[in-house]
Formats: C-alpha cells, structure tokens, sequence
C-alpha cells in the first residue's frame, strides 16, 4: 500500500512537471476584472423636480443611480444669480444635498452648475456641467448670452478668467459689488450665460485676485463691453479684450550680510552681456553689477582695440536700476576688442569698489553666424500702425513698426521666436492698455499660431496670413 502511495505521488508530480511544460500547473486566483467603468452618474430624480416653477424652500436633494462623491465645491459650483452665501452642498450614499442660505428673489430664474464635482464614488468618473434649474415664479427664462474673451495684448485665451454679468447697474457695480452672474471660459475663452430674463446688461471679464469678485486692483486682468446688451435683441457672439493696467511686480526683499560672512563675501562684482567671450553685432555690451551702483566715473571705462587705441564714438551710461551699465557703440563684425575698468569706476551704496582694474579682452561674431529673414504679410492693416514683435518666452527680443506687407532683415540672432502682430493705435511704439474710467480699450495684439526658427547662415523665409 505504501509503495503504491509513493508510486501514485510520484505519477501526480510527474504530470504536473508536464503539465507546467505545456501550459502551468492550475493555480488558485481572482479572476480578471473586466473594462473599466467610465460611464458617469445619471440623475434618477431630483426634488422638487428640475426646472420647477414657484420655488418656495431652501433645500433641494438630487438622487443617482449609484453612489456618487462630490468634490471642489469651492472651484466647481457656479450658483447664478451669484449668491451673498454660497449654499451647503453635502452627500451620501446615492445623494447629493444642496441647501440654499440666501433669501430667494421673486420672479428670478436660477441656476446651480457643478461643473465636474459630482463624480461616481469607484472610478471617479464625472458627470459633467449638470445644471439644476429652478424659478421662484411662474416661468424659467431661458434667454442666452455668448461671447469670447481674450487677452489683448497676446490674441491668446486664458481659461482662468471669469466672464462677469450686471443687470439694471450703474458703471461703478463692477468696482463696489459682486456681479449679478458668474460664468467660467472654456480652453478657447468662449463663455456662455444662460437662464437670463429680458433686461439690460454689462458685462465684463475679470482675472479676480483677491476673491472679492469686484475689479479693485490695476494688476488684475480686466475687460469691459462698450455697449449695453439688450435682451432679447442683442444676441450675437461679441469679444472681449482683457488687460491688466498695471505689471505685476513682485517685491523682492533686501538682504543683509549674515554675521560672520568673510570680506569676500562682500566683494562689488559684476557679469557682462559676453557669450563665450564674443559680442552680439546688434546690441549694447552690458555689464550688471550685484549691488546698486551710488558714484559712478564714466572716464574710468574705456573700450580699445588690440593696440589700446580709444575707439571713437562710444557711449556709456548707467541705467535706471542703478545696477547696469550699457556701452554702446558699432561692433563690426570679427573684431577684436579690449574693455578697460579701473577699479574706481564705480562705488556701491557700501562705498565698496572694484578689488583691481580689470581688462576683458573678446571679440565680435561673424556675420554668418546670424540669419536673414524675410517675412511676407497677408491682410494686414497698416493704416493701425503695426508692430511686429519677436519674443523668446516672456522676453521681448526685437520690435520693428511694419509700413509695408514686406519686411526684411539680415543679422538676425538664430533660434526659435514667437511672433506677435501689435496694433499701435497710438503710434507709440508699444502697447498700451486700457483704461475703464476713461472707455478706452486697450490695444490689441495678435500671437501667430506657428512658431519661426532662424538658422545661422541660411536665408529664412515666411508667409503670415492674419
């Protein structure tokens, strides 16, 4: 019996080797889960019902049909008319629970979008925009306003701007109270209000900085339409061009010498414009000091050539930061220079100079080393006074006024720009913004959609249709 038992083990183990060979021994497991669940929640019923008439309580509950999570209330929930309080929204299980803490207006149409906050509780998948809409009289208006609202300045969107709404308002509203309507941008700044009753309205656009919902402060991104809308009579798409009047500049804070730090830690340094020790043909050699500059002797700077000869028609200036230095002069190309600092040239606000005279010796590019660049204008409006504008990131690289549909350059620095179209309408040289207690608009640019690269040595060549 033994050996039988043995002899059976043995056969057992030896079918599951083959077997493992052939296909795996079985093994013990879940099974696979299938598809994975994307379908969002559905509404089973609400109470009182959507788009209910005579609305008289303050408590609305919205049922699903399955268990559903409600997230960012604070990003997501738009109420419109725009409430004094925002309403307590909370769930459980398959509902969602809104109740209502400001005293409703008669006869008003209102509307609650919760934008992706409501979502189903595995998957997290949204139920998007839903719109719960009711009426405290006897009718739910339905007339809508559209609209787009772009940055002036770029031509470019900004999904993080709200479109604002006033109804019946004096032009101050949109300075002292919150707007009556509240709507968000999509990718492109389209906008859209809905629910609206016949009336007059303003409307606006407002990047809002500090929450109050009120444009009060110059650095915000603003937009204001120059006429009334009348509805039902004024329907059609209108745009909006927001502009902040004033640059948001952070403030930077001073900093002190920690105790302790050595004498050469206190040291007046300075970097130059130089890259690899040669000079753009195009612009200023600049020297930027790390300390703000008190007295400053500009016959203490001198450029020379090889021989230490002057070069004639230089100039040197200190600019308004106190901080840089510009030296100007004609760089022709491959030649080489020496820049002579006497170390009393300049004293910082700590009576600090330099430690030694100092001799930088580099040289100017090539001419091959640039590219030329020719650009071909469609539809362009000269009698606006257009300006073209290179930029590489946020900094402005070049601005030339365009007076023809055909503009040419050689010399230009290879690399990739963004290129942008300025209407000048006051032929000042750059843009303006506006100015809502004078109505002025502010002057409108336009970001072209593709990018130019300029090789070095190579003719570049581009068609921009506007």
């Amino acid at each position: 019996m033994k050996r039988s038992l043995l002899f059976l083990l043995g056969f057992l183990s030896v079918s599951c080797f083959i077997s493992f060979i052939i296909s795996g021994c079985a093994q013990v497991g879940s099974p696979s889960g299938g598809p994975r669940d994307s379908i969002a929640p559905k509404l089973v019923s609400a109470q009182p019902n959507l788009k209910s008439t005579n609305f008289k309580g303050n408590k609305i509950v919205l049922t699903f049909d399955e268990y559903v999570d409600v997230q960012d209330v604070q990003t997501n929930v738009l109420v419109s008319p725009f409430p004094k309080n925002n309403p307590t929204i909370s769930f459980k299980l398959k509902t969602v629970t809104i109740k209502l803490k400001d005293t409703l207006k008669e006869n008003t149409t209102y509307a609650i979008n919760f934008g992706n906050a409501i979502r189903d509780n595995n998957e997290g998948n949204p139920y998007k925009n839903f719109t719960y809409v009711f009426s405290t009289g006897n009718t739910v208006d339905s007339l809508t306003l559209s609209g787009k609202i772009i940055i002036a300045e770029t031509g470019k969107a900004d999904s993080t701007i709200s479109a604002i709404l006033y109804r019946d308002a004096p032009d101050s509203a949109v300075q002292t109270r919150k707007p009556d309507y509240l709507t968000r941008l999509d990718g492109q700044g389209n906008f859209t209000f809905t629910n609206l009753s016949a009336g007059s309205y303003k409307v606006y656009a407002l990047k809002d900085g500090d929450g109050g919902k009120t444009y009060n402060s110059g650095i915000e991104e603003f937009a204001f339409n120059d006429e009334i809308i009348m509805l039902p009579d004024s329907t059609n798409p209108f745009t909006l061009y927001a502009y902040a009047e004033e640059k948001d500049i952070k403030k930077t804070g001073t900093t002190k010498d920690a105790p302790g730090k050595t004498a050469a830690d206190k040291r007046l340094k300075y970097t130059t414009s130089l890259t690899t020790l040669q000079q753009d043909l195009n612009n200023d050699l600049v020297l930027t000091f790390n300390r703000k500059i008190k007295t400053w002797d500009s016959t203490k700077i001198q450029l020379t050539d090889t021989l230490f000869n002057a070069i004639p028609g230089v100039l040197f200036s200190l600019d308004s930061t106190k901080k840089i230095v510009n030296i100007q002069s004609k760089w022709p190309a491959e030649s080489k220079y020496y820049l002579i600092l006497n170390k009393e040239v300049v004293t910082d606000t700590f009576n600090t100079q330099l430690l030694k005279t100092d001799t930088l010796r580099f040289t100017t590019k090539k001419l091959e080393d640039y590219g030329n660049i020719s650009i071909r204008f469609s539809n362009l409006v000269i009698e606006k006074h257009p300006v073209l504008l290179f930029l590489k990131g946020d900094l402005l690289v070049k601005s030339v006024a365009i007076n023809s549909t055909t503009w040419s350059e050689k010399l230009m620095e290879p690399g990739e720009y963004e290129l942008r179209i300025l209407y000048d309408d006051n032929n000042n040289g750059k843009w303006d913004p506006g100015n809502y207690i004078k109505k002025i608009q502010p002057e409108k640019g336009i970001t072209l959609d593709k990018r130019l690269t300029i090789k070095a040595n190579w003719d570049n060549e581009r068609e921009v249709k506007l």
